[in-house]
């Protein structure tokens, strides 16, 4: 529930309340909740701003996860799994776009308007196994320079982990995380 509150209108909302009570006091006379409303109300007014401007939104999932995957995902998820959804799935703050550096990490962004754009997620099984799918938006990046850093891309992702690039249509690349089952 905390994930998907947005701290930009939280602290935009918080410092209007407390800038107005501080304008409403200083025309009444009140010095003591005059200054409290502009020493609060302005700071948290602009940090609610800054906030809004470098906000990025949750990434949607293509369909909601059944049951079964959900089920899967608690006996199966690796840690880095379990971030990555965690992380791409509730607002952020700061950063150029989801996974930016991963991806920066991996060589797959040779500048921020190259950078592959995370479009949508997908919880499921191969084989199996549970697979959290990433569909990205990479227009500038062809599949073949993805596939180029297949090994990278496993060793970052892992342990356990089995990468699986496919390109569903043109300018767009979808990578698939396996869990891979340890004997």
């Amino acid at each position: 529930m905390l994930r998907k509150i947005r701290l930009s209108i939280l602290g935009l909302v918080l410092g209007l309340i407390l800038t107005l009570v501080g304008f409403v006091a200083y025309a009444q006379g009140n010095a003591t909740l005059n200054l409290a409303g502009f020493f609060y109300g302005l700071p948290l007014l602009l940090g609610g701003l800054a906030l809004k401007a470098s906000e990025i939104k949750p990434i949607p999932f293509t369909q909601p996860t059944s049951s079964e995957i959900l089920a899967l995902r608690e006996q199966q998820a690796t840690v880095t799994q379990n971030k990555i959804r965690d992380d791409v799935t509730r607002y952020r703050y700061g950063q150029y776009a989801h996974l930016d550096e991963a991806l920066e990490k991996l060589g797959i962004s040779p500048s921020d308007e190259e950078l592959p754009e995370l479009q949508t997620i997908q919880e499921t099984a191969v084989d199996g196994n549970y697979t959290l799918i990433l569909n990205f938006d990479s227009p500038c990046v062809p599949l073949e320079d993805w596939q180029k850093k297949h090994d990278k891309i496993e060793r970052f992702f892992g342990p356990d982990i089995r990468a699986e690039l496919t390109q569903p249509v043109e300018n767009q690349v979808t990578l698939a995380l396996i869990k891979v089952k340890t004997t």
